[in-house]
């Protein structure tokens, strides 16, 4: 009985060690991945997260499927192949150079493509390609340099360009279908608001 208790007692005090660890472990510190989320599944699937989790890369592509769907369902065509498109190839591009543009200019694509929506600016259909292009040439580059870096390269940048036709898509398509009265204006607003966080990464950049 005696050596069964004290057994006992050691596989109890075993337990509690064990268990007081655990609030130890939660704050060990891991790796910190600043650009890059690692999703475990491939590189493509790194892109879509990184895509999906890096605002100064998702709003403006949203920013542009709202304004395509404003204007049409014609420029909403346009934009949801013209974006991915330049994005893919830009993002190659980026890939080879591994030289990413200075990142104090993230505000200038909330600016101004959430001021084009704030204001219904009214554009023909080569002026909004054009629009698309520039975008899409700016962003991808910009992460085809940082998934050089990072490690996943083109395929992650394959990964992004089909996350951003999947978003302008489903972006486009709602906004062109609801577009009109009201909600025109709830459309504008949002782009309002686009427009006021690039002036303040403006702001925080020239701080």
């Amino acid at each position: 009985m005696a050596g069964d208790s004290m057994k006992l007692g050691s596989h109890s005090a075993s337990l509690t060690r064990t268990v007081s660890l655990v609030p130890l472990l939660t704050l060990w510190p891991l790796n910190a991945q600043a650009h890059l989320i690692s999703t475990g599944l491939g590189s493509v699937y790194d892109g879509i997260i990184h895509f999906a989790l890096t605002p100064e890369d998702l709003i403006p592509a949203i920013a542009l499927a709202l304004f395509a769907g404003l204007r049409g369902k014609d420029q909403a065509r346009r934009v949801i192949f013209v974006l991915p498109l330049s994005w893919l190839l830009a993002g190659f591009l980026g890939t080879l150079t591994a030289v990413p543009p200075p990142a104090s200019l993230a505000w200038l694509p909330l600016l101004l493509v959430g001021g084009m929506v704030a204001t219904d600016l009214r554009l023909s259909l080569g002026a909004t390609s054009v629009v698309a292009i520039l975008l899409g040439a700016f962003l991808g580059y910009t992460n085809g340099a940082a998934m050089a870096q990072a490690g996943p390269g083109l395929r992650a940048v394959l990964g992004i360009s089909a996350t951003v036709f999947v978003a302008t898509t489903l972006v486009a398509a709602l906004v062109a279908a609801w577009h009109s009265g009201w909600i025109r204006i709830a459309w504008r607003v949002a782009g309002s608001w686009i427009a006021a966080g690039g002036l303040l990464l403006l702001g925080w950049s020239l701080r």
